[in-house]
């Protein structure tokens, strides 16, 4: 068992004042794998003072300099790319290729996309008789979730950095691991005491003192809408600037003449990643009346291809949840939907058979779903899919605009044009045209209550930078 008894403040591993410790558990086996501290609002308000200290020093480094930093940590980060990935399939249950592949392999990719960007990016323009600067906006609290913990974590730190701001991290206690692990990159290569520090504990107590404190400029939150609300509220206090990647549910739109086999796996796929734990998970697949029978079939098939297992287990194509209390609120939507009227086509609320221990839920498909029903209004995060019909086009629209959420989607077409036309009408902040791949140097954000503000690509650094406009007296033109 790891036993991480220091929190990384002003350039040092530092031992906490809060003395309680946060255990942290194996997905797959239930068991503690590791132990950390459990920080308080005194540590919080320490890492702060060390940020704020580094402040000016930091943002008065040149972009070229802060950039080649980034690309050091990048470096570190593909050396220890094994390590993470195993880390992360521990901690979240991803399967561990998968893990290596994504887990590790986004957020090393972020820090290197920053640090192109970073080191390229225009800082000032000239506007009529004003010069227009980009300047950091501070300190700024990153406040991580579990289920892409260190791709979250590198979204955020990673074009704050390159902005020129400090940065005080409180990553998830769920999975908290491969934050440790940036932290010792961070210090391996040399990057100024107090731009970076990490402060472990539970979101009320060290979150919220983050959000709380006055001397925080900015707080950038990933999480549930429910938190993020909180967070707003605290925030609000000190009118600092706040960013919000909150939750989804997203509807993959299967238009009459679309590839009906391509989108039904297509839709599995960009629902099950991560075991649903995905916020743009594509939890809700909209096909014509005509062709739920086949549509559901189709599902119910692909479901089945989900081996459910052990994620160090090469067979292995789902793994289990991140927590208890995650696979018991999964399995109680599974049956708030049976509840409801949804007809079971896969899967279902019962343990899987062969896996006594670890946090699993099996791979379920629901049929007939009522679009206005408990499972699909709510975001669920697990591998739950909602089919429902549709008698048109506008209704298709109208249905998967009829959530509180609009982080993701997708639309699925025989034409491209009909399919961008379609997609310009939902209201969500991203939509994958016939599966399209993410693509990091986009914007990443939500419409409504999926939050504001965008991460990722030059949007990202966007977000960590002021506005200033120097306005210089207009030349006088020589008198004729």
């Amino acid at each position: 068992m790891q036993l991480r008894d220091r929190l990384y403040i002003n350039g040092a591993w530092t031992a906490p004042h809060g003395k309680g410790t946060i255990d942290v558990h194996c997905a797959a086996t239930e068991e503690v794998i590791a132990r950390i501290p459990e920080g308080d609002e005194h540590d919080a308000a320490v890492a702060v003072a060390a940020a704020r200290a580094a402040f000016e020093g930091w943002a008065a480094t040149p972009p070229a300099e802060r950039a080649a930093f980034l690309g050091r940590i990048q470096e570190g980060m593909k050396a220890r790319a094994e390590e993470i990935g195993k880390t992360i399939a521990q901690e979240v249950g991803m399967p561990v290729k998968l893990a290596t592949r994504i887990q590790a392999g986004s957020p090393t990719f972020t820090f290197g996309m920053y640090a192109k960007l970073g080191a390229g990016f225009q800082w000032e323009e000239k506007v009529g008789a004003s010069i227009v600067v980009r300047e950091p906006v501070g300190v700024v609290a990153c406040i991580t979730p579990w289920n892409y913990p260190l791709h979250q974590i590198a979204a955020k730190v990673a074009p704050a950095l390159a902005a020129g701001c400090t940065v005080v991290l409180k990553p998830s206690e769920i999975a908290p691991l491969n934050a440790f692990i940036l932290a010792e990159i961070v210090d391996s290569v040399g990057l100024p005491r107090g731009v970076f520090n990490l402060v472990t504990g539970f979101g009320p107590v060290v979150g919220e003192a983050l959000a709380r404190h006055p001397d925080v400029d900015m707080v950038s939150f990933t999480g549930s809408t429910r938190a993020g609300k909180r967070v707003s509220e605290v925030a609000a206090a000190t009118v600092k600037r706040v960013a919000l990647e909150l939750g989804g549910k997203s509807a993959a739109v299967v238009l009459d003449d679309a590839d009906l086999a391509a989108a039904v796996k297509g839709t599995v796929s960009a629902c099950f990643l991560n075991s649903g734990q995905t916020c743009s998970a594509h939890t809700r697949m909209l096909v014509p009346e005509s062709r739920y029978a086949e549509a559901a079939k189709l599902a119910a098939e692909e479901a089945q291809q989900y081996a459910l297992g052990d994620p160090f287990d090469e067979k292995t194509k789902l793994g289990p949840l991140t927590s208890a209390a995650q696979r018991e609120r999964v399995r109680g939507y599974i049956r708030k939907g049976l509840e409801e009227g949804a007809a079971l086509l896969a899967g279902g609320p019962d343990a899987p058979e062969g896996l006594g221990k670890g946090y699993y839920v099996k791979p379920t498909v629901f049929g007939k779903v009522n679009p206005k029903s408990t499972i699909a209004q709510e975001e669920i995060f697990g591998p739950v899919l909602s089919i429902i019909t549709y008698r048109d086009e506008a209704e298709a629209i109208r249905i998967a605009n009829d959530t509180p959420y609009g982080l993701g989607g997708g639309v699925w077409s025989a034409s491209e044009e009909r399919a961008l036309k379609v997609a310009r009408r939902l209201r969500t902040g991203q939509v994958d045209i016939n599966g399209a791949p993410f693509n990091m140097f986009a914007p990443f954000g939500g419409f409504k209550q999926s939050g504001h503000g965008r991460e990722l690509g030059k949007f990202g650094l966007e977000e960590f930078l002021e506005l200033k406009a120097m306005q210089l007296k207009p030349e006088e033109k020589p008198k004729a």
